[in-house]
């Protein structure tokens, strides 16, 4: 719209405050592209108020220009697959992606980086966007990671984040009191914060549960509308089953070798929202007991090279959506959408510059 060999995955244990201060210093490459980028639109470009330009602009300030890839989640595998549904969220949504027996997927796994050649170890967060294709012909697209949590909660404190990340020209790298100071101004932060603590690069997409993080809306037949969040939550999925990463690549080298024993299977479940749940602040877990719909399976069968694959051409803007689901009033969902439309157009229009899968060695 992001060569070295990483270490065996070591157990989820606090970091030390050393190693807690160097991941504060860093953290703002791994927040550039963990939902996306950013940005307010109203139809206008008043020059105070943040755009998707400004936004996609410092992402490629950041993280490097690299054609036909995105701008956010540049290093990723197209995976192919469908979705069975269950009945339970039928009363709630007129969606038929919940009444149809079966609707076609297509995703895409991703690492939160703006640099395509980053290597897996880099960051401890993975993405999931998925689009399912209706029968009637409207889509359902969604994009999810597996922090629970966004840092921020608005467009404008997250573009502030950026800023205390972009290199400065003197050195080559940020000052390393910036992004440390934007937390500590940001109290909102803290909950996020609190997860990074202990979050660790994980051997494996298969054994990550996705988190949508915004609050949408589920719509029924009546037009009553209940707040929801929603994840896919592995289903018996072996943790252990993976062997210890090599090399820079090791994810989709994973997922192709789990494949080879079958589909992957993932629980979608949907939360439902009490009165006093926030439906506008991405960075606010929702706490304690809540009803939780099992809407279904999802089922993964294969995978794509992503510059090839289905999934290079989608967009997976989250407010494209079916009947029967509406966005909230999170203000990052309509700049999500806004940005990765800046991101898209810029890409397409690098077509022919994406490096091939096998290029020979000059002789």
């Amino acid at each position: 719209m992001v060569d070295h060999s990483p270490p065996p995955r070591p157990d989820k244990v606090p970091l030390s405050s050393a190693s807690l201060a160097l991941r504060l210093a860093g953290i703002g490459a791994v927040v550039a592209a963990l939902a996306g980028a950013f940005a307010y639109v109203n139809g206008t470009f008043d020059p105070q108020r943040l755009t998707p330009k400004a936004l996609v602009d410092v992402l490629e300030k950041n993280n490097g220009v690299h054609p036909e890839f995105r701008r956010n989640h540049a290093k990723g595998v197209c995976v192919v697959g469908y979705f069975e549904s269950t009945s339970e969220a039928r009363p709630y949504s007129t969606a038929e992606v919940f009444s149809a027996a079966r609707t076609p997927v297509v995703g895409r796994f991703a690492l939160p980086s703006g640099n395509p050649y980053a290597p897996d170890s880099s960051v401890p967060i993975r993405s999931l966007a998925l689009r399912f294709k209706q029968a009637n012909g409207q889509q359902w697209r969604t994009g999810m990671n597996s922090m629970p949590v966004f840092p921020v909660g608005t467009p404008e404190a997250f573009y502030q984040l950026q800023h205390a990340q972009t290199p400065d020209p003197a050195t080559g790298k940020p000052n390393p009191a910036s992004v440390p100071a934007f937390f500590a101004a940001h109290p909102e932060t803290t909950p996020f914060l609190q997860w990074v603590k202990t979050a660790r690069p994980s051997a494996s997409y298969v054994t990550e549960t996705y988190n949508s993080i915004n609050a949408f809306y589920l719509v029924n037949a009546t037009g009553q509308r209940q707040a929801v969040r929603w994840n896919v939550v592995p289903v018996a999925q072996d943790e252990a089953g993976a062997s210890a990463p090599e090399g820079a690549d090791f994810l989709e080298k994973d997922l192709v070798q789990r494949l080879k024993s079958g589909p992957l299977r993932w629980q979608l479940s949907i939360t439902l929202a009490t009165a006093a749940d926030p439906t506008n602040d991405a960075s606010k877990a929702w706490l304690g007991e809540r009803k939780v719909l099992n809407a279904g399976t999802l089922v993964l069968e294969s995978t794509q090279a992503q510059n090839d694959g289905e999934c290079r051409d989608i967009n997976y803007d989250p407010l494209v959506l079916p009947s029967g689901i509406e966005g909230s009033d999170d203000p990052l969902l309509a700049a999500r959408s806004a940005a990765y439309a800046s991101s898209y157009l810029r890409r397409t229009s690098e077509i022919g510059q994406l490096p091939t899968a096998k290029q020979e060695s000059p002789q």
